[in-house]
């Protein structure tokens, strides 16, 4: 096997209207660092399917008889973006040198991909694609990225900001990251657990070229708590603390309406009584929405479902002919 395999991995969901563009982009990267000699020949593009409902697959299967560096895997449903990712890296290591993973929608910018295989060729195993800034966000999206990194600090995780799932990551950083086997993925969180020497290669984010963005606020708010329970207990220590400053509360109430009683003074308590049992009512739901949560995460672990399906996959078939 040549050295220096290079595969490119593309999550895909409806990505009938960009998937065009984005083989073409990616093409012209490859054959450039394939004539410059960084990369070998048999590097390829790999498009994952996460049970698009539109033609992706058959776009993607297209491509693949057309061109010899796109392949595609097929799943036979939806499992999400991380899953996808995971399914495209475990098919790829056994015959790349190195991985990296890109979206399909174009708004990470290609040109980041030649600095990231200097980075590589450097030494590095772990190459993190930075955004220099966040001007194409919403002020809404862009306020609460800052938070949600400002959050998982506080909460111990080690995040690299502005950064999400455009990365390099050598053959054995790749290895190291498979071998975690979680079912609740959080690779932004996960990838820097692996260690290895690591660089940063920055880039400015661009508008998507094409179709609508598969990531509205309740997908965002589902994977941002995701992020903090996967990688933090906190929120069970901060139920802790608003559970003793409740008691705390409560024997000062206590205290003050003993006090009361004894000088005489008549309260009718209805007011008190009711904003009493509605702030500890709120307070008790949201305690157990929180456990609830990790709860329902060791549920999901210990049945040790598969990750995904594959209905077929062509990445494997090309390279295996390419070492003949």
């Amino acid at each position: 096997m040549q050295d220096n395999i290079l595969t490119i991995v593309i999550p895909c969901f409806n990505e009938q209207e960009v998937l065009p563009e984005t083989v073409k982009e990616l093409g012209n990267i490859l054959k450039g660092l394939i004539q410059q000699e960084k990369i070998s020949s048999n590097s390829k593009l790999l498009f994952v399917n996460d049970g698009s409902r539109d033609r992706t697959w058959q776009l993607i299967s297209k491509y693949t008889g057309e061109y010899s560096y796109v392949t595609g895997i097929k799943f036979s449903r939806n499992y999400g973006h991380q899953n996808a990712l995971l399914a495209g890296m475990t098919v790829a290591v056994k015959y790349s040198d190195m991985i990296i993973t890109i979206d399909a929608d174009l708004q990470d910018d290609v040109t980041a991909i030649p600095k990231m295989v200097d980075k590589y060729l450097e030494g590095y195993d772990v190459v993190y694609g930075v955004r220099n800034s966040r001007e194409t966000d919403t002020f809404f999206k862009r306020r609460t990225a800052l938070a949600f990194y400002s959050l998982m600090r506080k909460l111990g995780v080690n995040l690299v900001p502005d950064s999400a799932d455009y990365r390099l990551l050598s053959k054995r950083a790749t290895e190291g990251l498979l071998a975690f086997k979680e079912r609740n993925l959080f690779l932004r969180g996960m990838v820097p657990l692996v260690g290895y020497k690591s660089a940063k290669v920055y880039y400015a984010r661009k508008e998507r070229f094409a179709g609508k963005s598969k990531y509205p606020i309740s997908k965002m708010l589902h994977f941002a708590l995701d992020g903090v329970t996967s990688f933090s207990i906190a929120p069970i220590h901060l139920i802790l603390y608003l559970g003793l400053i409740t008691v705390l509360i409560s024997i000062i109430c206590m205290i003050y309406t003993i006090i009361e009683k004894c000088l005489g003074h008549v309260v009718s308590g209805w007011s008190s009584l009711m904003i009493s049992i509605w702030l500890l009512g709120g307070i008790q739901l949201i305690s157990i929405s929180v456990i609830g949560e990790y709860i329902g995460k060791i549920f999901s672990e210990v049945k040790r479902r598969p990750r995904y399906t594959i209905e077929s996959e062509t990445f494997t078939q090309k390279m295996a002919n390419s070492e003949l």
